[in-house]
């Protein structure tokens, strides 16, 4: 699980008051950017094929191979932590949904509700209590719910705080059609009227509104990408040495996930496969107004591709329990009218 990062990474993150969280499904974990002195502690924790990933100050949510956890910032735990005083966070399992094997790709909260893309079925999704999940929206040219990924539905995008666009790999209708012309048979579309606002995409991920912007990742390309919605042209922001999937923004700065992307079928044949340049696997900084690379972290073994990364915005040095039993049995979190009955465990047996 090597890294290095430039020298300026840690005081980024130190001025910014900020800490990241990445997600990286080939290694099957979640990872933790925190900046302690000079250099980025990268903290790594256990979920099987941790993809979507939906992070705010309270609370935190994690798509993996056939689940989805729900966790919540109890900051009474983060002062317990070892070494005392160095964490301010700490987010504990409160959910585990079973999804069964849908190929779970971005997720978010919109309106406290949990929305997902579900990938083998070509649509977007939220959770109730008597489903695996219910179906909200599916592209028009999607005929039926499939289990063999048709179109290879990935990216969810928010804007006023309601599900708004996505990013799929192609306009098709057959199972695993998406792979025929997956070099630039992407598109990007509008939920709300199920209109494709771009067509001829390579691979795009990660559409976001930001800065009165749509942004999205040309992941085959290895670009960041700004998308006019009357016209759908698109401009190549900047360049990067990576598969880019995985992006977001604080101030004018956008963090961008990047993957070495391996010689398979699914990946060959794309512009950044054929580039003589290494391919790198980490997390890179880009300053949004120039395009220029400000920092990066590299991953120089385990760690070879990237899904998702998120800014925790607040947080300089969080924790994450995946499956701490004796953490879990001795933690409890209730109603503050509750809590102030409780009798303190100094007190028990007087």
């Amino acid at each position: 699980m090597r890294s290095v990062h430039t020298s300026n990474f840690p005081n980024l993150l130190k001025q910014l008051g900020i800490s990241l969280v990445v997600s990286t499904y080939q290694a099957g974990k979640l990872i933790l950017l925190r900046a302690e002195e000079n250099s980025i502690n990268t903290h790594f924790k256990v979920f099987d094929r941790a993809m979507g990933l939906a992070v705010d100050r309270e609370k935190m949510a994690i798509g993996t191979a056939y689940q989805l956890w729900e966790l919540r910032n109890i900051p009474a735990v983060a002062d317990k932590l070892e070494p005392p005083g160095k964490h301010d966070a700490c987010y504990l399992p409160r959910s585990i949904r079973i999804t069964g094997d849908i190929d779970v790709h971005e997720i978010a909260y919109a309106s406290e509700r949990l929305w997902f893309v579900n990938t083998r079925f070509s649509c977007l999704c939220t959770l109730d209590r008597n489903h695996s999940f219910v179906p909200r929206w599916k592209p028009p040219f999607i005929t039926a719910y499939d289990l063999r990924d048709r179109c290879h539905l990935n990216g969810l995008g928010l804007r006023e705080n309601r599900p708004k666009y996505v990013t799929a790999l192609g306009e098709t209708d057959t199972p695993n059609g998406w792979r025929e012309n997956k070099a630039s048979g992407g598109i990007l579309m509008d939920i709300d009227t199920s209109e494709i606002i771009a067509r001829n995409l390579s691979m795009p991920h990660s559409p976001r509104w930001y800065r009165d912007k749509l942004w999205v990742l040309e992941s085959g390309k290895g670009s960041l990408a700004t998308v006019d919605l009357a016209t759908g042209n698109v401009t190549t922001v900047t360049e990067l040495p990576g598969f880019t999937r995985g992006l977001d923004f604080y101030g004018n700065i956008a963090f961008i996930g990047l993957s070495q992307v391996r010689e398979t079928a699914t990946f060959s044949g794309l512009p950044i496969t054929q580039k003589a340049s290494d391919r790198i696997c980490g997390v890179w900084v880009v300053n949004i107004d120039t395009g220029e690379t400000i920092a990066f972290l590299k991953f120089e073994d385990a760690v070879q591709e990237i899904f998702s990364v998120r800014v925790l915005p607040g947080i300089m040095f969080p924790e994450v329990i995946d499956w701490d039993k004796d953490l879990m049995a001795s933690s409890y979190v209730l109603p503050d009218e509750a809590l102030a009955q409780v009798v303190p465990m100094s007190q028990e047996g007087e």
